[in-house]
């Protein structure tokens, strides 16, 4: 996490990392039916209200997140769309 973080500061990003836990996905484990719900229950737990409490600041947020089902799963529970790190810095780059 530490090294995610100092690339992207390094990018010129301002960097908040979010205790989040776990976003519930676990690899095709939310994409199952059978496990949706639960999956969706794991990321209620911390991760989506973390992320959902920063839209209420009005700032622009952009979210880091290097697992594909992961950033899947962020979209899902919470509307945004979540970036790999080397993503934002590509960004950054334009």
């Amino acid at each position: 996490m530490g090294a995610t973080e100092a690339f992207l500061k390094a990018a010129g990003y301002s960097v908040a990392v979010v205790d989040d836990g776990c976003c519930g996905m676990a690899g095709a484990f939310g994409y199952e039916a059978e496990h949706f719900d639960t999956s969706m229950k794991v990321g209620d737990l911390a991760l989506f209200p973390a992320l959902l409490a920063f839209r209420q600041t009005g700032q622009e947020v952009c979210v880091a997140a290097p697992g594909v089902s992961c950033r899947a799963q962020i979209e899902d529970g919470t509307g945004f769309a979540a970036f790999h790190p080397v993503q934002l810095v590509e960004r950054s780059l334009l």
